[in-house]
């Protein structure tokens, strides 16, 4: 579903950003998602949970919402952790966040499904991976929505 959002994006040139929590310790980014990105957008380094406490990414999401762009998109990993304190912060800060529930993951699932009920909580919205798809579309029709539709299937 990470994949499926990253391609989507850079064919609707929606900003792509991936945080990678200590990569020197935890590894990258995965190839998939590193594929799909092709160098089309930021990678940041961080060691905070919270995307919103790495002064880097604080500056980069803050940048794209003054450009007209207050939601923010969050798949990944560990959802518990580094999911869930981003987008409370995101909220709090004045952003939309939209958790992709079939973009995120734990190690353990029942992780998983307590982060949720906390998201919820929190005022972000879950979604899945086709909602926000066909949200960033708005119609069918067209030669993005065929190369979208051919992402799902």
């Amino acid at each position: 579903a990470c994949v499926r959002l990253v391609r989507a994006a850079r064919l609707l040139d929606v900003p792509i950003t991936i945080s990678e929590q200590y990569p020197q310790g935890l590894g990258p980014t995965v190839d998939p998602i590193r594929e799909a990105f092709a160098n089309n957008g930021f990678v940041l380094d961080k060691v905070e949970f919270s995307c919103l406490k790495s002064e880097a990414l604080r500056e980069r999401l803050h940048e794209l919402r003054r450009k007209g762009r207050p939601q923010v998109v969050v798949g990944g990993i560990e959802a518990h952790v580094c999911v869930l304190q981003t987008a409370i912060d995101l909220e709090a800060q004045g952003f939309e966040a939209f958790v992709v529930a079939d973009a995120i993951g734990s190690r353990d699932k029942a992780s998983v499904k307590r982060a949720v009920s906390r998201l919820l909580k929190s005022g972000a919205d879950v979604v899945d991976s086709e909602m926000v798809l066909f949200e960033w579309l708005e119609r069918a029709g067209t030669p993005e929505f065929k190369e979208i539709q051919a992402l799902i299937k």
